[in-house]
């Protein structure tokens, strides 16, 4: 056979973590590299967190699995600290960022075709926006923009619609009488760590509530005390009706979930939707030991001001070298470095000779997602890696 057991969907690098320690992730062959990836912003509290650990351990004794044909005790103790904590009055959870989103976009067609008189069964459509990425089922690929997402997946599913982002008057020019609702990043990661304006972030809600649909978040990347907040929507001043949460929530264990207000829910009864491991015990034990880490003024204080220094520096440092950076952007501990070329050449560079782990973005950036746990040794010891690396890296030649 030429195929390889895994499935060869991932261009896979030679770098094969089997431990990790704190903030770094040792290779099979004892390398260590300091890991500012975190997974893809998984990762938050590192890779030895001792309470989530614990947690992980403690639930694996007792009870992992049960179906959701019965009461879950540990599901209602995790969504009543979601609800507590952010906008929602219910929440639905997943395995993963996919699976949450695909929720949340089922929510907003239901809230409109499940409510009886109540409701607008013409009411379809979900306007997204260009460079998004919500994730890689059939529906979240529709819901983006992006060929390369969507090549050799065709026929696309119909109802998505498409608005550049932060663009608001582009936007209101596709609500029609088929919209059910908005879905945006209010950072968007994959594209490029770019953070909406103000303005375009109110003025989402505000369309939302004059046409009488649903605005809807997806913060699977930049959710979960990521940008010193522990949820993005709150720099905003705002609050949306569905959320698509995952990636950190679950600290590196597998959980998403779907957030949503009572009135946002409505149609979402008995047999709508279902996930046979959502929910799962296991997972809520890690997810309510994430909370107990992260959900704290002081914590989220924290991120919030190693964010504010770790931006600083790097604003400084990129002066050094005008030739590979034009900006800095993100909040938090949610950086982006963006290049004056492709950026997957220096990100490689990185991680191959300089042991540091970043992620390659769109629009030229260089991802910096940090476990949210750093402290100064590590932030001293990327400035060394990222210093060393910038001086030599080698420009591509011109063709």
């Amino acid at each position: 056979m030429s195929i390889t057991p895994l499935m060869p969907v991932y261009p896979r690098c030679g770098v094969r973590p089997v431990r990790g320690e704190h903030c770094h992730l040792i290779d099979e062959d004892g390398t260590r590299y300091l890991d500012f990836a975190s997974g893809i912003a998984v990762n938050l509290l590192g890779h030895s967190h001792p309470g989530l650990i614990a947690a992980i351990q403690q639930q694996a004794a007792t009870l992992m699995h049960v179906s959701n044909l019965y009461g879950s005790p540990q599901g209602e103790r995790l969504a009543q600290r979601l609800v507590d904590a952010t906008f929602g009055d219910t929440v639905f959870f997943t395995n993963s960022g996919a699976e949450a989103v695909e929720c949340a976009i089922k929510t907003a067609r239901a809230y409109h075709q499940n409510a009886g008189d109540a409701g607008d069964p013409a009411r379809f459509e979900i306007i997204t926006f260009h460079n998004a990425f919500h994730g890689r089922t059939m529906a979240t690929i529709s819901a983006s923009n992006q060929a390369k997402m969507h090549q050799g997946f065709a026929p696309l599913l119909n109802g998505f619609k498409y608005a550049p982002f932060d663009d608001l008057e582009a936007a209101r020019a596709l609500i029609g009488p088929h919209t059910a609702g908005i879905l945006v990043e209010p950072i968007q990661g994959e594209g490029g760590i770019r953070p909406a304006s103000p303005d375009f972030m109110q003025g989402l809600r505000a369309l939302c509530d004059e046409h009488g649909i649903l605005l809807i978040l997806d913060e699977v990347q930049c959710g979960v005390a990521r940008t010193g907040k522990l949820y993005a929507y709150e720099h905003y001043g705002i609050t949306p009706d569905i959320m698509a949460t995952a990636k950190g929530i679950g600290g590196g264990f597998p959980l998403g979930a779907c957030i949503a207000t009572e009135r946002a829910a409505r149609g979402m009864t008995i047999g709508t939707h279902g996930s046979t491991y959502g929910g799962n015990p296991l997972a809520m034990a890690a997810g309510l030991a994430v909370m107990d880490a992260v959900a704290n003024p002081e914590f989220l204080a924290a991120v919030a001001d190693k964010g504010e220094r770790l931006r600083t520096r790097l604003e400084q440092f990129i002066g050094n070298y005008p030739e590979l950076f034009e900006l800095v952007r993100g909040k938090g501990l949610m950086l982006g470095l963006k290049m004056r070329m492709e950026s997957r050449p220096f990100y490689v560079h990185l991680r191959d000779n300089h042991q540091l782990l970043t992620v390659a973005a769109g629009d030229n950036t260089i991802r910096i997602l940090p476990p949210l746990v750093i402290g100064e040794a590590e932030i001293e010891e990327f400035f060394d890696k990222l210093s060393a690396g910038a001086a030599s890296f080698r420009l591509p030649e011109a063709a």
